[in-house]
């Protein structure tokens, strides 16, 4: 049950900020017949304005746009893979010191507040926030992958690693190589992203509630900035967390697309290609500007709890189905291995895996901090009433706990597969056929792999929705409650932008844009630590 009182009134004790800043103060209020404008001057026009000149650049130039996607991913991974990897070791270092030191005992909200919701109903949220595009992707080709290459063993070539393995891999060891590839897969998907996203929802959360400021990025940066946080170094902030959003929920798109478009071709034999895609990604974003329209209550919260009960039948599902023991032993085992390798795993320096920690990790890293403003600002506004020590314990705990279970029996259950089985067809399959591979050596095949198209169709629309709200608000200068048509116009430019990338390059477009800012939001948000320590030490700590 939620609470009807302003989230944004402290109960108890806090350490406010004395500000004259008023949210909305320097907003351009612009009103066409029915329709009406509440835009941050500045941060809106700037980056919008550049998103759209990015849109029309790459759809006019998108055979040239492809070579500079991939020149550009391939410099930014393969020269700062030691800064996204120690960036993320920072970010977890820090929710751990947070945890165990006297800070943990702050309150969100007042050292009187109450949690606005139970833990069942925060717990299931912080879960739904962990579930996205990515893991419909990736749930079966990143374990499969990681096993492979590393079952192949490494390969030298004029003195340089070319394989893909993790670590040192596991040369023709199937138990070993199962194990490395969990853990390289696992780390992918627990601590290092959770404690990406943590603490930027407890930036967001704390100088919200606690501290009274506007619901945007700018405002966690007050203890550094003081009021220049208004003026043009808060715009930058504002409009690096849009563009981060923007490009990074587009690669999610893109991603979707081109899985929905493998399994309708699979299924249906439907005609497969950029087109398809390109189809696909202009009626998602139809469903999801109606989605927009019908608000939160009647549009994302009941499309995200369908997508919540469909992804439980399909994964109990294949529990049942599908390599029960092993699944349900293999959950333990792979959190055992994970925690195994995590050390050389995380190691940002004199790696010889360079395939791997600059292919996968630090496109990752950077894929997620791309996400940060997007998951950070939900999980801030559904955390009140938490103490901090509490908020991080779960935030990095139970997502975590279920993405390792979701790539366990998807991934775990592909690996058994080829080494009980002999079965190759996932391992052979295009990387976004290779869940509905997987699938069709399962009873109802047909139908699994319909429910699983669906998922990643609702995905979408969820994830294009919501992300049009945070963006919307990051652009109005903190207002939660702009008018509707800003959301459709956000909306239909994460479809656009999704649309370019496919034509520029596919998937290296896509990845090569959530590297890209996700690197200059990096520094952001190592910022944001030193300014969410300085928040933390002036408010007052409970009993």
């Amino acid at each position: 049950m939620t609470t009807e009182k302003d989230p944004m009134i402290p109960d108890g004790k806090v350490n406010p900020i004395n500000t004259d800043y008023q949210v909305g103060q320097d907003n351009i209020v612009v009103k066409v017949g029915p329709f009406g404008l509440d835009i941050h001057n500045r941060v809106f026009l700037i980056s919008g304005l550049s998103i759209i000149v990015f849109v029309l650049l790459t759809l006019i130039f998108h055979s040239q746009a492809a070579t500079v996607f991939s020149d550009m991913r391939g410099w930014l991974t393969s020269n700062l893979d030691w800064f996204f990897i120690s960036a993320a070791n920072i970010f977890v270092l820090l929710c751990l010191g947070l945890i165990v030191s006297p800070l943990g005992k702050v309150r969100l909200g007042g050292t009187e507040a109450t949690p606005d919701f139970s833990y069942i109903g925060w717990f299931s949220m912080l879960f739904a926030a962990g579930m996205g595009i990515g893991l419909m992707f990736y749930g079966v080709s990143e374990p499969l992958s990681h096993f492979n290459s590393a079952f192949a063993g490494t390969t030298v070539v004029d003195g340089v690693r070319t394989d893909w393995a993790p670590l040192a891999g596991a040369a023709g060891d199937a138990l070993a190589a199962e194990r490395l590839g969990m853990a390289a897969t696992i780390y992918h998907w627990a601590l290092h992203p959770w404690a990406i996203y943590a603490i930027l929802a407890l930036g967001l959360a704390l100088f919200s509630f606690n501290k009274g400021l506007p619901l945007t990025i700018r405002s966690v940066f007050y203890p550094l900035l003081g009021e220049r946080v208004w003026g043009w170094p808060g715009h930058i902030i504002d409009i690096l967390a849009v563009f981060a959003t923007l490009f990074g929920l587009a690669t999610s798109l893109g991603l979707g697309a081109s899985q929905a478009s493998a399994g309708l071709n699979y299924l249906f034999n439907w005609p497969e290609g950029v087109t398809t895609q390109i189809l696909l990604v202009i009626g998602i974003t139809m469903i999801a500007l109606l989605s927009v329209l019908a608000g939160l209550e009647a549009g994302v919260k009941r499309l995200s709890e369908i997508n919540m009960t469909l992804a439980a039948l399909l994964l109990l599902f294949v529990i049942i189905v599908g390599p029960t023991l092993a699944i349900l032993t293999g959950f333990f085992s792979n959190l055992a291995a994970y925690l195994q390798h995590l050390p050389a795993l995380a190691n940002p320096i004199g790696r010889e895996d360079a395939n791997f920690s600059q292919g996968w990790t630090a496109f990752y890293w950077a894929w997620w901090i791309s996400w940060s403003p997007f998951v950070g600002m939900f999980i801030a506004r559904v955390s009140r009433g938490r103490t901090v020590r509490e908020f991080l314990i779960s935030v990095l705990l139970i997502p975590s706990l279920a993405c390792v279970l979701w790539m366990t029996v998807f991934g775990g259950t592909a690996i058994s597969q080829v080494v009980q089985d002999s079965y190759m067809a996932a391992v052979e399959a295009a990387l976004p056929l290779q869940l509905f591979s997987m699938l069709d050596a399962l009873p109802l095949a047909g139908i699994t792999s319909f429910i699983a198209i669906i998922l990643v169709v609702v995905f979408f629309v969820t994830s294009s929705d919501s992300g049009s709200l945070v963006i919307d608000t990051i652009a109005a200068g903190g207002k939660v409650n702009a008018p509707t048509p800003q959301r459709v116009f956000w909306c239909t430019f994460e479809g656009l932008v999704a649309i370019a990338l496919i034509l520029g390059g596919g998937l290296v477009a896509l990845q090569a844009m959530a590297v890209s800012t996700g690197f200059p939001f990096t520094l952001v948000l190592l910022a944001s630590c030193v300014a969410v320590v300085k928040g933390l030490m002036s408010e007052p700590r409970g009993s």
